[in-house]
């Protein structure tokens, strides 16, 4: 019996809604990271990006479980000198609740040209509505 290996012309891609609302921000993250690879899939191939499209609707009303409300805190960095910023992320969510979701999928993908790609593949979006009405996507309910 032969190994069997997805060639990337050979992916069949599918469209998939997932409705953010009450749903732990971690727990959320770490199954559309486990969709974007493609691990959900019989022909997973860790080297081809084997996974689908996911939308995110309802960014703004995510769950973050204890004290993180208040106190974590997201980074980032100019590269001068003093250039280090830093975003509570209660003021991340009121203002762009779609990063802090998009920030804690992009950190649990691969840190290569492969992970790039995979994150291409996200679509986030605050309120309940998004644009890809004509991809036909199919509604999911993740645990958690």
């Amino acid at each position: 019996m032969k190994t069997y290996h997805a060639k990337p012309g050979e992916v069949e891609r599918e469209w998939l809604l997932v409705d953010a609302e009450d749903m732990v921000l971690g727990r959320l993250a770490s199954r559309i990271a486990q969709i974007l690879k493609g691990k959900n899939k019989p022909q997973y191939t860790p080297h081809v990006d084997t996974g689908d499209f996911v939308v995110v609707v309802n960014a703004e009303k995510i769950r973050l479980t204890g004290n993180k409300m208040a106190t974590k805190s997201a980074f980032r960095h100019s590269g001068h000198p003093g250039g280090l910023k830093e975003m509570p992320i209660a003021r991340m969510l009121e203002r762009h609740p779609d990063r802090v979701i998009r920030r804690a999928v992009k950190g649990m993908l691969p840190k290569n040209s492969l992970g790039r790609a995979m994150l291409k593949k996200l679509k986030v979006y605050a309120g309940p509505e998004h644009p890809h009405e004509a991809q036909k996507p199919r509604q999911i309910t993740l645990e958690g």
